[in-house]
């Protein structure tokens, strides 16, 4: 980011001016921040410690244990590298011990119960042995933050690497993103010989799908010297990851493990429409199920059927219902991050957050977060608050925020403070009102967390991105829906996400309890609710994937090493974790196949023969079945009353009984005579079948399952499903719409079926249906004969007795069961990754990146430089003239449809300036995908070219040639930090280009890049951060 000396010098001022109305506010009496609740120390027990070693491990420290204690007893006795004002709690100062025996640690522990701690500690360390060390966290804005309160800690020795910005690389602490760290790994950096410790904060953050892998890489490649110190959310296979960890670097890996709060949480629901809150789980984290059951069926008369209604009333902490509790019941209102909707005229969800938001300002529960998981949803509820007379700060209050704001706004030019979007957002932040998620402008955002922290902000619309990254705790916490939009699937919130996001109630020596509210409707039940609410934290998975910037970079880091890509694969969280199964999965299979053996019911050649008898009927009666499904064969059988068998696929619907016979409505041309029968698909027959009553309550019958319970209905059955003709016939009752009648005829068929043990009569397609052709005639005599050999057959006797069926069902279960384990002990994803590495090294040989030997050639190491974007499609636009042509303004508005960005809703329409370069791209992108399926990679040619959308192209054309930021903001329906964001994106991506094509020597388009790039650097969109 372009940081002038003037935008830096406002940022230091907003800071400051911050902290000056913040004390001036406490002299005065009108913020009270004050301890209210005695500091809760997490009790020694509610820690554990292990350790992972490597095989033989002797450590110097061990012999000093009255200073460094022993690996399962690490305690610190000497001086400490920090003092800190409070006493640590036991899992920080355990942290700490490890820290000094010079071994890596993971810290797993709730949000917000000061694992900070343990990482400033390491960071003292470096400054005390004149070490350096690197602190990564996953985002930018994250960076940003810790950055500043580094700084704030450690003076000005803290430097600061992004995508975005560069300050004191060379300092004793920097702070980077992981993708930074990464980056120097693979280029193999200086600054990584002087570094002895590496902070990964935020951990769990390793299983995203589309970055975790970076995590990996980083960790994998790390130089083996160095210690790590690794913070997280609480996990339930910490021990695994240690294990890994100290299995890559062959040092101990300490895990340090609490999930204790210091402040206990209570837990409450509020009901869509209601006004009353029910406490589901209290602070010694018991469920109130019979709490729950009162509020479904008090709001929305459901009474559950394992469930008390009678429970609890609602807590003091809510106010009476004045409203009978029955109004608003909830509808389903859908869509992304919808809790579900409402019936016409019911309260909107705005209004519903009002109410709670009321009721918590009443009972001075603030300050307060409202998550939710739209942006829009986020903000329309904050814009509903401006509406009511509602205001958390007082006059004096009011006036700071105006001046902390006004300061802040001074690094924009006059023309951009006056935009609306900022205008109007300073009454709602004066009462103490604020917006935050991704889609704001980043000093926006920056100043709603800084009005935030200085307790000017009490009521805080957030998404659930702020409940990552520095402690900003409130005292209750709003969850505004528990489904969320993961991109898939509108899905329940998990536990792991819950447990994060809530983690933020309560402050640590300020509250007596943190307080959390989930707005429900009745879409959800118990057993979901306490499943979120009380279930135990998400284990940490690996997103290992390979990537062509991955495979390119890794290629090159390998070349003349003697390491080659299975180095990696085999060193990945992913094997580890499966190879980890393994001796576990062997047990298993033995005792399946133990159990199976025992179980003595026929011996293996009368299996087989089971086994193909059942084929050859069933070949036989295919013959047969085309015959008899003819209608001029069977329609004259299929009155109402006739019994008949249906089969569909592998689902044995069995017998049922014909209703009536319909034929589709066809229409008649020249080639079809009026009084032609048609083919068997013409016609659909109505039948009484037995159903799975479940299935039938569930909207999709189904064929009686076998621990199921009977219900007759009539389906419509296309006459291809009908597998027999029997020459019964039974009488039908004349109304089949009333259960009644429909469960006597299923006695009825149940008392047939027992009569007739051998399977009831069915018609001879040759002696009865008068089917005359030779193959019908001997497929009729083959299954005669079949079915006579499988009569003896120990398996099929097995089947017509329960109880030797039910173990000879046990052992075929035991023997699948074997079988399926033993298939996924083979599918190693080292196999499948080693097919991918070599499709994808095809691809690459193809465009010329690797030679024949494989090593990386001129263009490859262009390749090796984009990391922001699609770097087979930017490199092969570099290399085949797509950029040379162009101007400045043209080049990057190009380049800004191969930057990841948000979807949009508007029509494109490009001038000719435009969309011809976009036709290049698009042709080569098309060119490079079929190259991929041509080397057996699974890819959609039309879809890999819709995925570089020119929805940015347009405004990014517009912003190079000098437009406003308010006149860009029109052209699209995009949220404005969604382009300052994808600006930045394009900005950091123009100097990968760059850097690209410095490497191959081509200076005239270095300075066309750095040209083009020039031209977006400017004003609001690169505003200096306010924690730089």
């Amino acid at each position: 980011m372009e940081e002038t000396p003037e935008g830096l010098a406002t940022a230091a001022a907003t800071r400051e001016a911050a902290k000056r109305k913040r004390a001036e506010l406490e002299a005065h009496g009108v913020i009270d921040d004050q301890p209210v609740a005695k500091k809760s120390v997490v009790p020694p027990q509610a820690i554990s410690h292990e350790v992972a070693l490597p095989d033989n491990y002797v450590c110097e420290v061990d012999a000093q244990p009255e200073l460094y204690g022993s690996l399962q007893q690490p305690h610190w006795k000497g001086k400490m590298a920090k003092q800190y004002p409070f006493r640590l709690d036991p899992f920080q100062s355990t942290s700490v011990a490890c820290l000094e025996r010079r071994e890596s640690v993971l810290v797993a522990a709730h949000t917000s119960a000061g694992k900070t701690a343990v990482a400033e500690y390491a960071i003292a360390m470096a400054f005390r042995d004149n070490q350096k060390v690197i602190y990564t966290s996953p985002l930018k804005a994250l960076s940003n933050q810790k950055f500043r309160e580094l700084c704030d800690e450690f003076d000005d020795d803290v430097g600061l690497m992004t995508g975005d910005v560069s300050i004191r690389p060379n300092a004793t602490c920097v702070v980077m993103t992981t993708e930074i760290l990464r980056s120097m790994l693979y280029r193999g950096s200086e600054i990584l010989r002087e570094v002895a410790w590496v902070i990964f904060d935020e951990v769990h953050y390793m299983q995203d799908r589309e970055r975790g892998v970076v995590w990996e890489e980083a960790i994998i490649f790390l130089p083996k010297g160095i210690r790590m110190v690794f913070l997280s959310a609480t996990l339930s296979n910490a021990s695994e990851f240690a294990g890994w960890v100290c299995h890559l670097h062959k040092q101990p890996c300490h895990v340090v493990y609490t999930d204790f709060r210091p402040t206990p949480l209570q837990h409450y629901a509020f009901p869509a429409g209601g006004s009353g809150l029910y406490l589901i789980k209290d602070e010694q984290g018991n469920f109130k199920t019979e709490n729950f059951s009162e509020l479904r069926h008090v709001a929305f008369n459901i009474t559950d059927q394992n469930g008390n209604a009678d429970g609890e009333k609602p807590t003091s902490l809510a106010p009476a219902r004045d409203d009978g509790g029955s109004r608003g019941r909830g509808r389903g209102r859908g869509g992304r991050g919808g809790r579900g909707g409402r019936g016409q005229g019911g309260p909107s969800a705005s209004e519903d957050v009002y109410k709670i938001v009321k009721l918590i300002k009443a009972r001075n529960f603030q300050p307060v977060i409202v998550f939710s998981f739209n942006r829009r949803e986020c903000e329309q509820s904050a814009l509903f608050m401006r509406n009511k007379e509602l205001n958390f700060n007082s006059p004096e209050e009011e006036e700071s925020v105006a001046l902390i704001f006004k300061q802040a706004m001074q690094c924009l030019k006059e023309e951009d403070r006056e935009l609306q979007f900022i205008d109007s957002l300073l009454p709602l932040l004066k009462r103490g009102i604020g917006v935050h998620h991704s889609g704001l402008l980043p000093i926006l955002k920056e100043v709603i967390e800084l009005l935030f922290q200085e307790q000017l902000i009490k009521c805080l619309f957030a998404t659930e991105t702020f409940a990552m990254g520095l402690n900003m705790p409130a005292t209750t916490c709003v969850f505004t829906s528990m489904r969320k939009w993961d991109g898939e699937s509108n899905r329940w919130v998990k536990s792991g996400e819950y447990i994060q996001m809530s983690g933020r109630a309560g402050r640590r020596g300020k509250d007596d309890r943190g307080v959390c509210i989930m707005m429900v409707d009745e879409s959800m039940d118990a057993f979901t609710c306490k499943q979120i609410v009380t279930g135990k934290p998400s284990p940490l998975l690996s997103s290992f994937k390979l990537s062509y910037y991955t495979l390119l970079n890794l290629m090159r880091r390998m070349e003349n090493t003697g390491q080659n890509m299975e180095y990696v694969i085999q060193h990945s969280f992913q094997q580890y974790q499966f190879e980890r199964t393994l001796p576990d999965k062997q047990t298993e299979v033995a005792r399946l196949e133990g159990a199976a053996a025992s179980i003595t019911l026929a011996t293996e050649e009368q299996y087989a023969q089971y086994q193909q008898l059942k084929q050859d009927i069933a070949r036989y009666e295919t013959v047969m079945l085309s015959a008899i499904q003819q209608p001029a064969a069977c329609l004259h059988f299929l009155r109402p009353g006739r019994l008949v068998r249906i089969r569909e696929g592998s689902l044995d619907w069995g017998w049922g009984i014909v209703v009536s016979v319909m034929r589709k409505a066809v229409a008649v041309n020249a080639g079809v005579q009026a009084d032609d029968l048609g083919p068997p698909s013409a016609y659909i027959l109505d039948v009484l079948l037995s159903c799975d009553a479940a299935s039938v309550k569930a909207g999709k019958p189904m064929p009686l399952s076998k621990d199921g319970n009977a219900e007759m209905h009539v389906l419509p059955v296309p006459l291809t499903l009908l597998s027999a003709i029997s020459t019964l016939r039974v009488s039908l009752p004349n109304d089949l719409r009333q259960p009644e009648p429909r469960r006597s005829t299923l006695l009825t068929l149940k008392e047939l079926e027992k009569r007739y043990e051998h399977g009831l009569p069915r018609l001879d397609p040759v002696e009865d249906m008068n089917i005359a052709e030779p193959a019908v005639n001997n497929a009729v005599r083959r299954i005669e004969q079949l079915e006579q050999q499988l009569s003896t057959n120990e398996v099929f006797k097995a089947e017509r007795d329960a109880t030797r069926y039910t173990a000879f069902e046990k052992k075929a279960g035991l023997t699948a069961q074997a079988e399926r384990l033993k298939t996924s002990m083979k599918e190693s994803q080292l196999g499948n990754f080693r097919a991918e590495t070599k499709s994808r090294s095809q691809v690459l040989r193809k465009l010329g990146m690797i030679d024949g030997e494989g090593m990386v050639t001129l263009k490859g190491r262009a390749a090796c430089e984009i990391d922001t974007a699609d770097e087979l499609l930017t490199t092969e636009m570099m290399f085949n003239g797509t950029f040379n042509g162009l101007d400045k303004h043209q080049l990057v508005a190009l380049v800004s449809c191969l930057v990841p960005g948000e979807k949009s809703q508007e029509q494109i329409q490009l001038t000719k300036a435009l969309s011809e370069p976009l036709s290049q791209l698009q042709q080569t992108a098309r060119n490079i995908a079929e190259i991929s399926q041509e080397c057996k990679l699974q890819i959609e040619p039309d879809e890999y070219v819709e995925s570089f959308k020119p929805f940015s192209m347009d405004i990014t054309y517009h912003w190079s040639k000098g437009a406003s930021f308010g006149d860009i903001c029109r052209m699209t329906d995009k949220f404005e930090g969604c382009v300052v964001r994808e600006m930045r994106r394009l900005d950091e991506l123009m100097k990968n280009l760059h850097l690209a094509a410095k490497v191959v020597g081509d200076g005239d388009l270095a300075a066309k890049f750095e040209e083009s790039a020039l031209t977006i650097r400017r004003d609001i969109v690169f505003a200096a951060s306010l924690y730089i």
